[in-house]
C-alpha cells in the first residue's frame, strides 16, 4: 500500500516537503537533501540517500512517494527515440476534472474508479526525443483525454482521469534515467490528454519542472499545446509566471472541418482561439506556434494552406507542419511528401513563418497514445 499520494515527492515545493519532514520528526534541512537527490543526482530511493540518517531513510520509504508507477514497456526507435507505457499505481487514481473545464463543456468524469490495475486505463505514455543539442520529453497531462480527435489514438477510449502534478514530473525524471539521455533539456505536453482541462496539475508541474530547486529546465524550453480553451489560454496567461511557449492545435483552417476533426471544436470558433492568442502574446509577449496535422485529401489541400496563411498573417505567430502517423483502425492517411511541401511553399509564399516537423519515432509508434492503444488490441 502506498503512503497517502498527497506526499509525491515529485509534486512537491520545499516548503511542503520541509512541512512533511518535520512532521514526521525529521529536521527541515533534509527536504533540501532530498530534492537534491532527487532533481540532481538522479536518486528516487530513499535507502540510496547516503546522506540522509538510516531511521529517516526508512521512515521516508514508509510515509513519502517517490515513484508512484512502473515501466510496462520501453521502446527504442532506430532514430533514438525512446518510448515509456507507464502503469499507474491503483492506490492514487488519476483526479477528476474537477472545476477545470469551461462552462460550455460536457462535464469530465474518470471512469477508471474500481477497474483492475493493469487496465489501459491506469495507463499513460512519454516519449524522449534526441538531437545533437536537446534531450526532450514528451508528456501526458491526463489518462485518455476527454477531446477525442476524430485522428488521434490518444482519446480511442475516452478520458480515464487526470495526472497528478507529481506523476507529471515523474514521466520526466524517468525519461531522464532511460540509458544515454541524462539531463533533459526541453519538455512538451503533447502526449495523452489536453493540458488546459488539468489547468492546477499542468501549472504547478511547470513551475517544479522551471524551478532552480527542481529539475531547472528553462521555461522558454516548456511547451504547452492545446486544442484551443479561450478562457483557459488567458487564465494561462494571467497566471503563470513562466516565459512558456502555447501551441495551438488547430489542424483545420475552417470551423466547419475543424469540427469533423475535433468534436470539441463545437463549443468554440476559430475567432475565438485566435482571439484568445493575440491576448496571450500581448500579456507574454511569446509568439504563438499553430500545430497542424496533414492528412491527405483531408486537409492538405491548396485551398487549406492558403485559408491557414490568411489566419496565420492576423496574428503573430509561426506554423509547425506535422505529417500524419497512421494509427491501427482510423481511416486517415499520412500526405504525400510532394503535398507537404507544396503546402509548405504557399504559406511561405504569403510570408508566414512556416517548418516541417521531423518524423521522429515511426517504427515504434511515437505518435501519442499510440503504444498503449495497440497494447489494449493485443
Amino acid at each position: 500500500m502506498l503512503a497517502n499520494p498527497a506526499h509525491h515527492v515529485f509534486g512537491l515545493t520545499p516548503a511542503e516537503l520541509r512541512e512533511f519532514v518535520t512532521g514526521l520528526g525529521m529536521p527541515a534541512f533534509r527536504a533540501d537533501q532530498i530534492l537534491e537527490w532527487v532533481h540532481r543526482h538522479g536518486v528516487a530511493d530513499p535507502a540510496q540517500m547516503t546522506n540522509l540518517a538510516r531511521r529517516d531513510r526508512e521512515t521516508l520509504d514508509r510515509q513519502a512517494v517517490f515513484l508512484s508507477g512502473r515501466t510496462l514497456a520501453h521502446q527504442t526507435a532506430t532514430d533514438g527515440v525512446q518510448k515509456l507505457l507507464i502503469q499507474w499505481d491503483e492506490d492514487e487514481p488519476p483526479a477528476g476534472a474537477g472545476d477545470t473545464h469551461e462552462r460550455t463543456l460536457p462535464i469530465l468524469e474518470p471512469s477508471n474508479l474500481g477497474r483492475p490495475p493493469s487496465d489501459p486505463a491506469r495507463q499513460t505514455e512519454c516519449v524522449m526525443i534526441p538531437t545533437d543539442s536537446r534531450r526532450t520529453a514528451c508528456i501526458s497531462s491526463q489518462v485518455g483525454c476527454p477531446v477525442g480527435c476524430r485522428f488521434c489514438a490518444s482519446g480511442l477510449g475516452g478520458l480515464d482521469g487526470n495526472l497528478s502534478a507529481g506523476r507529471i514530473v515523474e514521466q520526466v525524471w524517468r525519461l531522464s534515467r532511460l540509458p544515454g539521455v541524462g539531463r533533459i533539456t526541453n519538455v512538451v505536453f503533447m502526449g495523452m490528454g489536453e493540458p488546459l482541462t488539468n489547468f492546477d496539475a499542468v501549472k504547478r508541474a511547470i513551475e517544479i519542472l522551471s524551478a532552480p530547486w527542481g529539475p531547472n529546465i528553462s521555461a522558454r524550453k516548456i511547451t504547452v499545446s492545446t486544442v484551443g480553451l479561450p478562457k483557459y489560454i488567458e487564465r494561462l496567461a494571467r497566471e503563470l509566471d513562466r516565459p512558456v511557449t502555447l501551441a495551438l492545435s488547430l489542424h483545420a483552417p475552417t470551423d466547419d472541418l475543424r469540427r469533423s476533426l475535433i468534436p470539441w471544436s463545437s463549443f468554440t470558433t476559430i475567432a475565438e482561439l485566435l482571439d484568445a492568442c493575440r491576448l496571450w502574446f500581448e500579456k507574454t509577449g511569446r509568439e504563438i506556434t499553430l500545430e497542424y496535422t496533414l492528412m491527405r485529401e483531408v486537409n492538405d489541400r491548396p485551398e487549406h494552406a492558403e485559408e491557414l496563411a490568411r489566419l496565420a498573417r492576423s496574428m503573430r505567430a509561426n506554423v509547425n507542419l506535422i505529417r500524419y502517423n497512421e494509427v491501427a483502425g482510423l481511416p486517415y492517411g499520412r500526405p504525400r511528401g510532394a503535398d507537404v511541401r507544396a503546402f509548405q511553399a504557399v504559406l511561405r509564399g504569403a510570408g508566414v513563418s512556416c517548418h516541417i516537423r521531423a518524423s521522429r519515432g515511426r517504427d515504434i509508434s511515437a505518435a501519442c497514445g499510440q503504444l498503449r492503444h495497440e497494447a489494449a488490441r493485443t
